[in-house]
């Protein structure tokens, strides 16, 4: 005759209340309505069987057409070059809203992507109750890393107490195990400790008198009864605090902003002056290296030119391209923005030497040998990190042409190129999609 075990444990005694509402995301759709920061001009709908709908989309292009609206807008953006960062800086916050907000170009120089240095100083002094989204973020790090602690924590207790029961126990004429008061004690006084060290669980006696700081000696109490009705609308009274936070691009985003799109112009920090396109990207070809070269002596495979070609290629198909250097890749892709989803695509950026003219010397052969060098530990090694944060890696070629000459009409005495669109037409992009091979998924 088998024996029945039973275990009746007692409720804990002290559980834990209920969670408290996460405060409301921010209206993301009507932040970011815009992919990019021009004005565009759609057709109204075609109803076919609606002839007023077919005037009406007739004049609206006859009138696109005689008088063409501009996409850009009437004063153009600015940023300053620095030569010891190498990158683009701008000072003005409401430009770098606009950046971020169409678009997710640049980033904050004190803040991880968006610019939130001066809103995170307000929450620090005590003058905003709202959080930040780098703040946000870390609180869900940490109510997950809470959650797995005290979902191992009940495994452990449950193991645990199955153990005591197993060797203090003791079988009744029934054939039930009666569990020992031993290992209740224990797994009360257990619980109450980790709950005495879990600060959430005081959450409501926080809430009961709260203090906010101003930061002088002068705190403001906050009567028990408004704060959780009353909390959003709470206004506290604005200090001046100066913005020591200034947006940044990438050489990159800046010139795509200033050669595709047209929105922005690099003024020169000594002179204020603006500095012209081509002269812009022989001054973003020369920084690519360290120390910086002359104009004269820059390559078709320059660092800029290798990845300016990518980015251009990747945000005319759409995608929100932002540094990937925090998964050892160059670029990453998003498809609306990094509010809204994680990357799809991690991209590498490798230059491809098929022209006749790389392989025509000795001297050339040994030159692109050592530049396109790679073996396949550093292959498996990046797809490897690609499949742990379940990103797709994107080996991104770019077909590097011949050097060009004076002669062509592409690049003046000087080394500056004056036909830029005939100088990108030269390079093309082809892309390989590498993934994981695994026994157990791909066996078939």
């Amino acid at each position: 005759m088998g024996l029945a075990f039973e275990s009746q444990a007692p409720p804990s005694q002290n559980q834990p209340g209920p969670k408290p509402p996460r405060p409301p995301r921010p209206n993301y759709n009507k932040l970011h309505a815009q992919p990019l920061p021009v004005k565009t001009y759609p057709l109204p709908p075609l109803i076919p069987h609606n002839p007023l709908s077919i005037l009406h989309v007739a004049f609206i292009y006859l009138s696109h057409v005689i008088f063409p609206p501009s996409s850009q807008p009437q004063t153009l953006m600015r940023a300053y070059f620095s030569a010891d960062t190498r990158s683009f800086h701008v000072t003005d916050e409401k430009i770098a809203r606009i950046l971020w907000e169409q678009g997710f170009f640049g980033k904050g120089s004190l803040s991880r992507s968006e610019p939130a240095w001066l809103q995170r100083e307000r929450v620090r002094q005590g003058l905003v109750l709202e959080d930040t989204s780098e703040e946000v973020t870390r609180k869900r790090r940490e109510e997950r890393k809470q959650f797995k602690n005290e979902r191992a924590r009940l495994e452990r207790e449950a193991i645990d107490e199955k153990l005591a029961e197993e060797a203090t126990g003791h079988i009744k004429s029934n054939g039930h195990i009666e569990p020992s008061v031993t290992s209740n004690v224990n797994r009360t006084s257990s619980s109450e400790n980790v709950d005495s060290q879990n600060p959430a669980s005081n959450l409501a006696k926080v809430l009961g008198e709260r203090t906010l700081s101003l930061g002088t000696n002068e705190p403001v109490a906050v009567p028990s009864s408004e704060v959780a009705s009353d909390i959003s609308s709470f206004q506290l009274p604005q200090s001046v605090i100066i913005n020591q936070e200034h947006f940044q691009l990438t050489a990159e985003e800046a010139f795509f902003l200033v050669y595709a799109l047209g929105v922005l112009e690099i003024q020169d920090p000594n002179t204020s002056q603006r500095i012209p396109t081509s002269r812009l990207l022989s001054l973003c070809r020369s920084h690519s290296y360290f120390p910086p070269k002359p104009p004269s002596s820059t390559t078709p495979d320059d660092p800029f030119l290798i990845s300016y070609v990518a980015y251009h290629h990747f945000r005319s198909l759409g995608w929100v391209v932002r540094p990937g250097i925090k998964f050892g890749v160059d670029y990453l892709l998003y498809n609306r923005g990094p509010v809204f989803a994680h990357a799809e695509f991690a991209v590498i950026v490798l230059p491809a030497y098929t022209d006749p003219y790389w392989s025509s010397t000795t001297e050339l052969q040994a030159a692109v040998k050592k530049r396109t060098k790679k073996s396949w530990w550093w292959v498996h090694c990046v797809n490897r990190v690609q499949a742990q944060v379940k990103k797709t890696l994107v080996l991104s070629y770019v077909e590097v042409p011949p050097p060009v000459g004076g002669e062509e009409g592409i690049i003046d005495e000087d080394g500056d190129v004056v036909d830029i669109a005939g100088f990108f037409k030269r390079y093309t992009v082809r892309e390989l999609i590498l993934k994981r091979w695994t026994l157990n998924r791909n066996k078939e």
